[in-house]
Formats: C-alpha cells, structure tokens, sequence
C-alpha cells in the first residue's frame, strides 16, 4: 500500500505539470488579455472624462501613450518572453506560491480563501444532504423493489434530477423569498448585514436560514443518483450466496439487511465520498451563486476568464487539480480501509 502511495504521489507531478501547461498555452493565444483590458478601461475612462463622447467597444489603444502600455506589460510581466515567464510559474508553484492577482492588488492565496466559505458551506451541506436522504431512500427501495413506494420515489427523483438547479431556484425564489407569493425566506447573501451585532444562537440560525433556499436547489439534483446506486447496489448484495444463507439459518431480516448487506452494498458508497464532497465544493455552482448574491468559487472563476485575471485562473487551477488528485489517492485509500481483501501491490502486477 505504501509503495502505491508513493508511486501516485510521484506520478501527480507530471499531472500537475501537464495540466497547468496547456492552460498557460491557451492563455497565450486568447484575445483581449489584462493589458489590452487596462488600456481599454484607461482609454474609456480618459473618453468619459471628457464628455462621455467615445464609442463603446474596443478600439485600440487609442487615447493611451505607448510609455502608459509599456508600463502596464511590465507591471503584469508580459515584457518577458512567454518561457520566461512559463519557467517562474512553475518555479513559483513548486514552493506553493500562487502570486498576485493582476486586478484584486492581493495574492492569489487571499482570493481564493475569501470565496471558499460560500463554496464550502454549499458543498457541504449538499453532500451531508444528499447522503442523509438518499442512503436510506435507497435501502428502503431496494427493499420493497417493485412496489408502489419504489415506483413513486422513482418518478419523484428522476423529476427533480431532471429540473436544473438554476430553474428552481428561480422557482423557490418566487415562492419563498418574496417574489410572487410569501417571503419566508431572504432573497440573496449567506449572513444579515446585522450579522456581527447578533448572539452565537442568532448567527446560527440567520446563517441558517440564509442558507436553506441556495442548498435545496443545489441538492435536489444529485438525489437520484446515490439513491438508485444504494438501491442497486444493494438489490445486487441482497441476491448473494451469504444473505441466502443467513436467512436460511434464521438469521433475522434487519440483522441481514444492517450487519451483512449493509457492510459491503457500502463500499461504493463510502468511498466516493471524498470525491463528492470535494467535488461539490470546489466546481462552485455559478448560476446558483448568480442568482442569490453568493459570492464563491463559482463567480470567482467566471470573473477571473472575463477579466483575463490569468494568476487566479492557473493558480487556482493548479490548487485544485491538486486536491483533486489527493482526494482520489485518498478515495483509493478508502477501499483498502472498507475492505481489507483490496491489495493494490497484486492489482499492479
């Protein structure tokens, strides 16, 4: 196990490398990169000033002195050539500097950290929701499969995978926060401007109930794949040699369902976990984070492409490639601790 471990650990670098290569590459030949973004706002700002009277759109650098441009390549480090430049970047990741953003004057570290709460909170609840219903939904159809319950819990989880998040969050909004019918719940933001003035009760329950429109449009989506996973998964187990041996031996229908059935049917389970849950966090739902004023990890990648912000785009990218690799290294981890028979040295062979 340990020389496995090993062995993906070395075998990220190439990954990381590979990864953050082509992104910086693309980069290269995008039009309207951060210098052509400054002169333009220099050159709209200079026009506004004196009247409002220039056009919109991007013609040039026009109104801006060829010293002002020189200045602004030098100023983002575009007066290198692009392998100069390519070579720090990597020298700067590999001791896990991420630099400085070109419009947000603070590193690319304090950026990212500032919009991982919204991220986080979302994608945590999410996981913890979409496991606390849909396990248990799962085992009770795969209990009564056929049934008119199985049949019912079906229709109603295929609908709302099929409904996009966006959509019905459009649709809570209307009902709940004030849009058309009752406003039970508030519109946008994760915490009240009063937030700090509150008691520790107070801040739980403003967090709270911010939170309870953005998450059930988030989660509504992603019951219907674990709880038909759990239901297959444990339909399968359930017509096993060892289930029909315990209940030959008299064995009791819960104890068969909860200490044999469940104890292997989980393994899928608990080891996506770890993806899952670093998966919801860190792809940040961007329609979402639009539409209730969230300020997270989706909105932050989308800005950072439209502003041509490439420090945040690669650092970021970079980050998360990163722990995206760690947390499959580590969901492999998981099926040895699930199941002792895994041996990945045998599997290698």
């Amino acid at each position: 196990m340990l020389a496995y471990i090993i062995r993906r650990l070395l075998l990220m670098v190439p990954t990381l490398i590979g990864v953050v290569t082509l992104t910086f590459v693309v980069t290269q030949f995008v039009p309207g990169g951060p210098v052509e973004q400054v002169v333009n706002q220099l050159r709209h700002g200079a026009h506004h000033g004196e009247g409002g009277s220039g056009g919109g759109g991007y013609h040039g650098s026009q109104g801006v002195s060829p010293e002002q441009i020189e200045q602004i390549r030098k100023q983002f480090g575009f007066d290198k050539p692009p392998l100069t430049r390519y070579l720090m970047m990597l020298k700067s990741y590999a001791t896990f500097d991420l630099g400085q953003s070109y419009f947000q004057h603070q590193s690319v570290w304090s950026v990212i950290r500032s919009k991982l709460p919204v991220s986080i909170t979302l994608g945590l609840w999410t996981v913890i929701l979409t496991y606390a219903v849909s396990v248990p939904l799962g085992i009770a159809k795969a209990v009564r499969n056929g049934s008119r319950f199985d049949t019912v819990t079906s229709v109603l989880v295929l609908v709302g995978y099929a409904i996009p998040g966006f959509v019905l969050g459009v649709l809570l909004l209307m009902l709940f926060g004030g849009g058309t019918f009752w406003q039970v719940f508030p519109m946008r933001g994760i915490t009240s401007d009063n937030f700090e003035s509150l008691s520790a009760f107070g801040k739980l329950l403003d967090y709270l109930w911010h939170i309870v429109l953005p998450v059930t449009a988030a989660v509504v989506g992603n019951f219907a794949i674990v709880t038909i996973l759990t239901k297959n998964t444990f339909l399968e187990e359930i017509g096993r040699q060892y289930v029909l041996t315990a209940r030959a031996k008299g064995a009791p229908e819960r104890d068969v369902l909860w200490k044999h059935v469940l104890r292997n049917a989980a393994i899928p389970l608990l080891t996506g976990l770890p993806a899952a849950f670093v998966g919801a966090f860190l792809n940040g739902n961007l329609l979402i984070e639009t539409l209730f004023s969230l300020d997270g990890m989706g909105q932050l990648s989308y800005d950072s492409v439209i502003r041509r912000d490439y420090p945040v785009v690669l650092g970021s990218l970079f980050l998360f490639t990163l722990i995206g690799l760690i947390t499959k290294l580590i969901a492999d981890a998981c099926y040895v601790i699930v199941d002792p028979r895994i041996q990945f040295e045998r599997m290698d062979r």
